[in-house]
């Protein structure tokens, strides 16, 4: 898959089913810079919670992970500021 941007989105590899959705309300948080999602693995177990999950803090942002069923994608989110990303994605998953 050739890489390329859709607004704020850079797409290099495909995404999983679902995780669209969640890619363009994370781009509409104003603290967003940029959003890259990674590659997609399996996991060994299928059972636990699917969704999109803060996984951990990086230099330049966060590092999130979407679970759906047995897969996994990360997404990597670049910040302009990672406070205001924190209280805006707590509040975008209610």
């Amino acid at each position: 898959m050739p890489k390329h941007r859709k607004g704020k989105v850079k797409l290099e590899h495909h995404i999983l089913e679902g995780l669209e959705e969640y890619l363009e309300k994370l781009s509409s948080l104003d603290s967003v810079k940029s959003i890259i999602p990674g590659r997609i693995a399996r996991q060994n177990k299928g059972r636990g919670s699917n969704g999109i999950f803060l996984k951990y803090e990086t230099p330049s942002g966060y590092k999130l992970l979407y679970k759906k069923g047995t897969s996994v994608q990360e997404v990597f989110i670049t910040c302009h500021n990672k406070e205001e990303f924190l209280q805006e994605f707590k509040s975008l998953l209610g």
